[in-house]
């Protein structure tokens, strides 16, 4: 017998808001949250657009020893989880008596790499690098922090599936509690924002050239996109069996129903359309549910020319002749890179429970490819019951997350 698995709580540190209800209004209004970044600028950045939170003043909540320990992400990831739990209805106490997991993406650290290694070199003295600096420079660095901070005893594990690296960590959690595995897993992504983490995508060309507003700069499926605009921040969701939140008597903001994966098998950064589709086919197979219950499509377009091309393409091929509303949030955004799959999860899910759709802004003129599917450019009030999420990510991977309303 499987468990049905069920989302009780989500956290969010966004571009878009620090917050759910801030993050909802931002999404309702289409207000972009990316700005231009003078750093970068002087830094020699070929595009100095970006996604912008504010770094959380956490020195009341967290010890010195704790703070040590934790760099940027895990701080977004921290404040996020921290909002996640409470909507959940969970507390210390509960944790502490509960074996309660973590799955968590993230796929790389860079700025606690850099500032460790620098010290290194300049005073060739390995002890004045710090007891907390290898806990912020591993890629396992939120997990770890998470884990120790709110005392979990379950699945404890940092997934690194590049820009599916959240999407990811909620697939298997969601497969973990409906093998009953585990009861509840705290999941999520988390990105940090500092130009460090940046400068190589920045050299690969792949960013929105310079010559727009910052709220211009990301523009998903319209045909004059030329390039993505780099984001990030923390996202949280709380899964949970539905047995485990009845007994609760959590309130259940929604339903994962299916979750799907695959990998293109071919270049390292140049995306096809058939892993993307497969993922997809997979994902709505699992969910038990035909094409047409699917009434929204959050898309993984980052702006990039072949990258939302070849996705609109497979969405085309796995829906024929219906047209589901698609947008990408990541107009609003940029691209949360290791964030992205589970704060899209969050943003899709607060448009499903509040009835209306976000605005692919900046999408004036289609293409052949994105003609095809039935792309809002402004809010929409709309009901819907069911989305599809997909998430994609350097080295071919994909994964499709399919959600329900709960009623």
């Amino acid at each position: 017998m499987e468990n049905r698995v069920v989302i009780t709580g989500m956290g969010i540190y966004s571009c878009l808001g620090l917050n759910l209800d801030e993050v909802k209004q931002s999404l309702y209004t289409g207000k972009s949250g990316i700005i231009y970044d003078q750093e970068r600028h002087d830094m020699g950045f070929r595009s100095a657009y970006t996604g912008m939170v504010p770094r959380p003043d956490l020195k009341i909540e967290l010890s010195r020893r704790q703070r040590v320990s934790i760099g940027e992400e895990t701080e977004y990831a921290y404040v996020a989880t921290v909002e996640a739990l409470k909507n959940a209805g969970i507390t210390d106490a509960y944790l502490e008596q509960h074996e309660v997991g973590v799955l968590y993406g993230n796929d790389s650290v860079s700025k606690a790499v850099i500032e460790a290694t620098d010290i290194f070199r300049e005073k060739k003295d390995t002890a004045l690098i710090g007891s907390g600096a290898i806990f912020k420079s591993m890629n396992s660095t939120v997990t770890m922090n998470l884990s120790t901070i709110f005392k979990l005893r379950g699945i404890n594990m940092t997934i690194s599936a590049a820009c599916a690296s959240g999407s990811h960590a909620i697939g298997l959690g969601y497969l973990m509690i409906k093998g009953g595995l585990q009861d509840i897993v705290i999941c999520g992504g988390a990105q940090e924002i500092n130009p460090y983490a940046m400068a190589s995508f920045d050299g690969l060309g792949v960013f929105a050239e310079e010559g727009v507003s910052p709220d211009k700069a990301s523009r998903p499926f319209d045909a004059n996109r030329n390039g993505l605009v780099p984001s990030g921040g923390g996202a949280t969701v709380i899964l949970e069996s539905y047995e485990s939140a009845v007994k609760r008597g959590a309130t259940i903001l929604a339903e994962v129903m299916g979750y799907s994966f695959s990998s293109n098998g071919g270049h390292i950064s140049t995306p096809n359309v058939d892993g993307p589709a497969t993922a997809m086919k997979k994902a709505i197979v699992q969910a038990g549910i035909a094409i047409d219950d699917i009434g929204y499509i959050n898309a993984h377009a980052t702006s990039t020319p072949l990258g939302d091309a070849n996705e609109a393409k497979a969405i085309h091929e796995v829906f024929k002749g219906y047209s589901p509303v698609v947008s990408s949030t990541k107009s609003l955004t940029g691209h949360e890179c290791w964030m992205a799959g589970a704060s899209e999860i969050v943003y899709s899910t607060l448009m499903m429970n509040n009835d209306f759709i976000a605005p692919n802004i900046n999408f004036e003129n289609a293409d052949e490819d994105s003609s095809r599917l039935n792309i809002t450019n402004q809010t929409l009030d709309k009901k819907f019951d069911i989305y599809l999420s997909n998430s994609f990510g350097f080295g071919g991977t994909n994964s499709a997350l399919v959600v329900k309303k709960y009623k």
